[in-house]
């Protein structure tokens, strides 16, 4: 396993800990950014992306989506 599939595992268990956080405590912060987290980390671990080509991949998708 490369060393950027690996972070990006870790950032999704993260991101689960912090959404699991925001829930327990009610605050919509730590929710948002522990989803956040869990998204920039499937990418890194699904398509073996550094982390900020992920970040930058995610943000543009969230761009294109039509609100």
């Amino acid at each position: 396993m490369d060393p950027d599939r690996a972070t990006g595992r870790w950032k999704q268990v993260k991101g689960i800990l912090k959404e699991a956080w925001g829930v327990l405590t009610d605050d919509d912060r730590y929710v948002t950014n522990g989803l956040r987290d869990q998204l920039d980390g499937t990418v890194q671990q699904r398509f073996g992306r550094a982390k900020d080509k992920a970040r930058k991949d995610v943000d543009d998708w969230i761009k294109n989506q039509p609100l």
